[in-house]
């Protein structure tokens, strides 16, 4: 059963901040704290990465996924799925960005399936501390870089 979670933040800058920090992958390890390493492995004809692979901290292990990305509605919309992964079957998501003046509104969509079982409550307490996590540090490291900008 795939467990999805969808939590919103708004950012105080402006969205192609928000983009250019999302699609940074390279530096999410500057910022993302459960994240270690990433590699692009395809770019697509804009040289924007198409599938990148992380490493990452997760349930006390070292795990490695890798996720292809879709920049069909961008700056607008950043959605990814994953292609591989040592501990999930299913890695989909998407960043919805939205002006709000000098602002950006952030709603952020994950699904997840994992290869272990897990009970239910935990992997539902994982995901919302996962994508809280993500939005509160996409946040903080945009509105950083925006001041020094």
């Amino acid at each position: 059963m795939t467990d999805r979670a969808t939590e919103t933040i708004v950012v105080k800058a402006p969205i192609e901040k928000c983009w250019e920090v999302a699609t940074d992958f390279l530096r999410y390890p500057e910022w993302a704290p459960a994240v270690k390493g990433a590699e692009i492995e395809s770019k697509d004809a804009q040289g924007r990465p198409l599938r990148v692979t992380f490493r990452a901290a997760s349930f006390g292990r070292s795990v490695s996924y890798t996720l292809d990305y879709d920049y069909s509605d961008a700056p607008a919309r950043l959605a990814w799925s994953q292609s591989a992964g040592d501990l999930t079957s299913r890695i989909d998501g998407v960043y919805e960005f939205e002006a709000l003046g000098p602002n950006t509104e952030v709603v952020y969509h994950l699904a997840v399936d994992l290869k272990l079982p897990v009970p239910g409550f935990v992997k539902r307490r994982a995901e919302g501390l996962i994508i809280h996590g993500a939005l509160r540090d996409l946040k903080s490291r945009v509105e950083s870089l925006a001041l020094t900008s």
